[in-house]
């Protein structure tokens, strides 16, 4: 399938999607296998943090054991009873320090993007090397989750994850073919309704499910109106929960022998 896309002229797009997007690696382990290095990185919430750490020049091995720190949610959860979201960022902004030190977007090796949302306007901020933002700060804003993760501020600016506007940011691409990874795809959620025994069971999964279905509709209404030509990689995620950090070993594989 690589022959579908121009290896040496093309932008990598990550899609967002919690644990789900440990998926990414396994693709990229075979991208690496394959010689395969993207001139451009665009990237959601996990699938930004997955691209901020190539477009510095990780590779996936190097990637995957700062993944492992996540399985342990401790090492990176601080719980709050005050503000608008249950978690604040210090024990994960410190871990994104550790990694990308005081870096700007500006500095990476391979350009980078990376997908917000002003959570004042609703408008999409799409964070390149034309700003003078340090990855770290970029990252805090695309993962903040509404009411989950603690929302940003840049430059008096709040924002919140990139999801709500562009999971997939193929729209965002500058190079006309665009390997494109969605973990949040067709395959993300299952076809029957579920069925188990205790209600609150249920009306938790139908809500995964019709976050599922909203963000797999709005990707595919991008997709329709782009003009790129786009490999699209739809992971088969659905055994699995955005927040299973755990699993990460089995969600990694679910990304292999794809391309």
């Amino acid at each position: 399938m690589m022959t579908e896309i121009d290896k040496d002229n093309f932008t990598l797009v990550l899609s967002g999607g919690g644990a789900l997007g440990i998926a990414h690696l396994g693709v990229l382990h075979d991208m690496e296998a394959a010689g395969m290095v993207p001139k451009e990185l665009v990237g959601t919430s996990m699938g930004g943090i997955i691209s901020a750490c190539i477009a510095v020049g990780m590779k996936e091995v190097e990637i995957y054991e700062q993944i492992q720190n996540f399985s342990n949610v401790f090492n990176w959860i601080k719980l709050s009873f005050s503000g608008n979201a249950f978690v604040v960022n210090d024990k994960i902004e410190d871990i994104f320090k550790h990694i990308f030190q005081d870096k700007t977007i500006r500095e990476t090796k391979i350009p980078l993007k990376l997908i917000a949302t002003n959570l004042h306007t609703g408008e999409k901020r799409v964070f390149t090397a034309e700003d003078d933002v340090r990855i770290s700060d970029a990252l805090l804003a695309t993962m903040a989750i509404p009411g989950v993760f603690e929302e940003h501020k840049i430059d008096n600016e709040t924002y919140g994850d990139g999801f709500l506007c562009e999971n997939l940011g193929v729209t965002e691409a500058s190079f006309h073919d665009v390997l494109a990874v969605d973990v949040m795809g067709e395959p993300s959620f299952e076809k029957e309704m579920p069925d188990n025994f205790f209600k609150t069971a249920n009306m938790l999964e139908m809500f995964e499910k019709s976050m599922r279905l909203l963000i797999y509709n709005q990707t595919r209404t991008h997709i329709a109106c782009s003009d790129k030509n786009i490999l699209l990689i739809e992971p088969e995620t659905k055994e699995y929960k955005t927040f299973q950090f755990h699993k990460h070993e089995a969600i990694r594989t679910l990304g292999l022998g794809l391309l």
